[in-house]
């Protein structure tokens, strides 16, 4: 979604906390792939897996850091993944389900075309 439409809509990934620390409900999936970090105790700390997400899945979108006392978070319910869309005004036009089940990207794009075809 962000290839076709990062010319025409902002496209931010907010990286929060851990959703399987190794110092809390560790997934075995990810003891087997390598995925293992503490729960980070401060911004840097977040930075480094932040990179290290971004490198292994080798993503382009742009990344930004959410507090190390997880405001962003707070405030959008993002734990553990999540898909919002907001116009021009701030409001939320979607606001997608929490994942990994209400994580839909394909609902995400139907969204933010309507959105663009509204301009």
């Amino acid at each position: 979604m962000y290839r076709t439409y990062r010319d025409r809509a902002v496209f931010l990934m907010i990286y929060i906390k851990e959703a399987h620390p190794q110092d809390g409900w560790q997934a075995a999936k990810n003891t087997k792939t390598g995925v293992v970090y503490n729960q980070p105790k401060t911004a840097e700390e977040r930075g480094k897996i932040a990179h290290a997400c971004r490198t292994t899945l080798q993503l382009d979108i742009p990344f930004v850091l959410d507090t190390i006392d997880n405001q962003v978070d707070g405030v959008y319910a993002g734990f553990p993944e999540r898909i919002y869309i907001v116009n021009q005004e701030g409001r939320i036009h979607y606001k997608g389900g929490i994942g990994p089940e209400g994580f839909k990207p394909l609902e995400a794009e139907a969204s933010l075309k309507e959105l663009l075809s509204e301009k």
